[in-house]
């Protein structure tokens, strides 16, 4: 079945099974969770590590698009993605044409130690996507931070420099290197000292909670750019020691905060003033999801390092560093990963950046623009919904006591997931009391429309 989107852009075959199933959705059919969710969920408890963060009680069974069946067969609309992962929805024919090839030729050849078309040949397509015009290669790792440490090293590397600079707010990653530069929230540290050292942190343009002072956005992204110069370089450390400037495009896990028009290009003017390779975090915000390739291209700035994982391969885990060609110049040896670049997961790639190209990038511009403006209005409906930010099918709510005080409502954003999901609407949130909307790319304008009903209804439960 093929949608069209505003634009006319094709969305080809999310629909993958017959034309009656999950014609409604979402359908309830039993008390949540139902019995044998009730079942896997007590299995999960007993055996897997407590150290997940489930919001609620939702089990997986299958899906087709949009559509999350849970194994006592309601259905749910899911705006989630499994977390910006599902680019092209559950099962879209195609990459499933395409694992199901790679499986039937091989599962694993290491590709640290041995060649395979596959791993090349997605390396060149990655290379020809990244924005800047300039050559570019390609080490593949199996998820987003293990594309964030290989960043890193390879920063060092090149720079011979021992320190790298990130923001407040950020996340990138849960292993150690990833953990000391991300500064989100303090469970991720908790009890896991001591860190890796040679990190400082900067303050993200997060203009919603700026200081009032500062009147407009740029002025609070000038604040933050001359932090950096002033205190940071001046009272820390040198600026000619730091390998590093690493930024999420977007900050992701820290609220999906969207930064003012001039932030990358001040990091950028700052980084060639002192010999710093400039990073960006594309884990979350890149392939598709902004409506570019990646997100950093709305603001036309070239970066030294590019990490993606997440919606690269379509749910199968992948991750990637695209680097200038003479930054990554390491000798053999330096860096290696043995399940890293997996043909089938390369294959996926291949299959999913072709789709992109195809229409979804365009389909999250205009159908994530229209989403952005319904959740506008219904901002206007709601006064606890504070601020509504995003670009593309990266979009979100902050979720606030009033309007008028801003204060911070995390409670009732936790209430609201739940109630959301009550109704059969898969949402997730981020920040301190943020609600993020990051639904697969083939995503359709009736389909907002259902989420935004959802939302309206679950906005509703929730402040009573």
């Amino acid at each position: 079945m093929t949608t069209k989107t505003r634009s006319g852009a094709a969305s080809s075959g999310h629909d993958a099974k017959s034309p009656d199933e999950y014609a409604q959705v979402p359908m309830i059919k039993t008390a949540l969770p139902g019995p044998r969710a009730q079942a896997a969920i007590a299995l999960d408890e007993k055996y897997v590590s407590p150290s997940y963060t489930r919001g609620y009680p939702f089990v997986m069974h299958r899906g087709r698009g949009l559509a999350a069946e849970d194994v006592d067969g309601n259905v749910f609309l899911d705006f989630t993605a499994g977390i910006a992962v599902n680019a092209t929805g559950y099962c879209h024919p195609e990459v499933v044409k395409a694992i199901k090839e790679g499986a039937e030729h091989f599962q694993h050849m290491s590709g640290t130690d041995f060649y395979y078309r596959e791993q090349s040949e997605l390396a060149r397509t990655l290379a020809e996507h990244t924005f800047g015009g300039v050559e570019r290669r390609v080490f593949f790792s199996n998820s987003g931070t293990e594309a964030n440490e290989c960043a890193l090293k390879l920063a060092r590397w090149y720079t011979k420099r021992q320190y790298v600079l990130s923001f407040r707010g950020s996340f990138h990653g849960r292993t150690y290197g990833s953990m000391s530069i991300g500064c989100s929230k303090a469970i991720h540290r908790n009890h896991f000292a001591p860190l890796p050292a040679g990190v400082v942190h900067g303050n993200y343009p997060y203009a919603y909670r700026a200081d009032p002072h500062l009147k407009t956005p740029e002025a609070v992204a000038d604040d933050c750019l001359a932090y950096i110069e002033n205190i940071v370089f001046k009272k820390e450390i040198l600026p000619e020691e730091v390998a590093g400037i690493i930024v999420e495009p977007v900050q992701g896990e820290g609220g999906y905060v969207v930064p003012p028009a001039n932030w990358l290009s001040g990091l950028r003017r700052i980084c060639d003033k002192h010999g710093i390779l400039l990073i960006f975090d594309e884990v979350q915000s890149g392939m598709g999801r902004t409506g570019k390739f990646f997100a950093h291209e709305h603001w036309g700035v070239i970066g030294d390092i590019v990490t993606v994982a997440k919606g690269i391969a379509s749910g199968l885990p992948l991750g990637a560093v695209i680097a200038r060609r003479e930054v990554m110049s390491w000798p053999p040896g330096s860096h290696a990963s043995t399940f890293g670049g997996n043909p089938i997961a390369c294959r996926a790639a291949q299959v999913t950046i072709r789709l992109l190209d195809e229409g979804l990038t365009e389909n999250a511009r205009v159908v994530g623009a229209y989403f952005k403006q319904r959740l506008e209005d219904l901002a206007r409906k709601h006064d606890v919904i504070g601020d509504v930010r995003g670009l593309g099918l990266m979009v979100a709510t902050e979720i606030v006591k009033s309007k008028a005080t801003r204060e911070r409502a995390p409670e009732l954003r936790n209430r609201l997931e739940l109630e959301a999901f009550k109704l059969g609407l898969l949402i997730l949130g981020c920040g301190e009391n943020t609600i993020r909307f990051c639904p697969p790319l083939v995503v359709t304008r009736g389909e907002v429309d259902r989420c935004i009903e959802l939302y309206d209804a679950a906005l509703q439960n929730a402040v009573k």
